[in-house]
């Protein structure tokens, strides 16, 4: 077993001005789900306060008139995918529920610029959450006073982040949540110790020297391209959804690539939600009954303080059904606690 715990650790873990306007309709459907004629599309770009240009999917009933404003809520995740996954068919539904929703790319990832690909950082990719909030706060058909955010897997853990020091943020929905500084720094389940730990820095480090030598960025382990059938059953479930026509997408970096090797030096020891008992915006954590990842999202209920929070388990749900099975995403609950905070 340990040696998928490192395996699934390299390959998960070690894995402002703002435009206001839309670039373009989307012109061809480049998304892992059909499209909703009832809701439009357009890119966007905004900017974070690092100075790093983001690219968004915003999507919008159709039928909005010109003076309306409605209720926006901003999209990431999971931790390795793109836009065009889990977020944006998140957001396609949510906006056919009468949201304006935008599905975003993080930083250093897919059309989100930065000069080193794929790097996973906690303060950047929680900033990422912040500079959506500024680009919907600044949309002419957003309510800016009732925008909500909502993280997928390991943009879970950012989006709470984020709602710890963001309180232009009135309502957060985690789906599959990781701690992405958690199991880099302590692996799954809390399994590797300090010495563990140190020796997976000093293995880092080593890279860092030889990167800078060879000045390019060396890969992690990713997904293989076939399973022996050996592996555990939530590495089947990534890939599943990552390498099949299901979920599979060119730009996403589990499906067709791989995090920098160095990417989790700041995961390991930059940990977020230090603050989460501070936190005051409403919270609704989903998570699948069969999920690998599910005391993620329980260790931290337990943490919250605040009184309008739930934690809702979904039955026979594993972590990545909740990515894209919308008999198994509880989309009603979700419009309704958005409804209802976002007033």
């Amino acid at each position: 077993m340990f040696k998928y715990l490192i395996f699934v650790f390299t390959f998960l873990l070690i894995a402002g001005g703002i435009n206001n306007m839309a670039l373009a309709d989307s012109k061809k459907w480049d998304k892992t789900f059909p499209k909703n004629e009832n809701v439009t599309v357009q890119k966007v770009k905004f900017v974070n306060r690092f100075g790093i240009e983001l690219v968004g999917d915003l999507y919008i009933p159709k039928g909005i008139q010109k003076n309306d404003k409605l209720p926006s809520i901003a999209i990431s995740g999971p931790f390795g995918a793109v836009k065009e996954q889990a977020s944006g068919f998140y957001a396609q539904t949510l906006a056919q529920k009468g949201f304006i929703t935008l599905a975003f790319d993080p930083s250093y990832t897919d059309e989100g610029k930065g000069n080193v690909r794929n790097v996973a950082s906690p303060d950047i990719n929680t900033e990422d959450f912040s500079a959506a909030v500024d680009f919907l706060s600044n949309y002419k058909n957003t309510d800016s006073n009732k925008i909500g955010i909502l993280g997928i897997c390991g943009f879970g853990g950012f989006a709470l982040n984020a709602a710890q020091i963001d309180t232009r943020i009135k309502a957060v929905v985690t789906s599959t949540m990781y701690d992405m500084t958690r199991v880099s720094a302590k692996g799954y389940n809390d399994t590797i110790d300090k010495a563990a730990r140190y020796k997976i820095k000093e293995s880092l480090n080593k890279q860092r020297t030889l990167d800078y030598k060879n000045k390019n960025y060396a890969k992690a382990s990713g997904l293989p391209e076939k399973l022996s059938g050996s592996e555990p059953q939530f590495v089947k479930d990534y890939f599943d959804y990552y390498k099949t026509k299901r979920g599979f997408h060119k730009n996403s970096i589990n499906s067709n690539g791989a995090w920098n090797a160095t990417s989790s030096l700041s995961l390991i020891n930059l940990p977020i939600l230090a603050y989460i008992d501070e936190i005051q915006t409403p919270i609704l954590m989903i998570h699948g009954e069969k999920a690998h990842s599910r005391y993620f999202s329980e260790d931290i209920y337990k943490k919250l303080t605040l009184e309008n929070k739930e934690l809702l388990i979904i039955k026979d749900a594993n972590h990545t059904d909740l990515y894209d099975k919308a008999d198994k995403i509880p989309f009603e609950k979700i419009a309704a606690f958005y409804n209802k905070n976002l007033n």
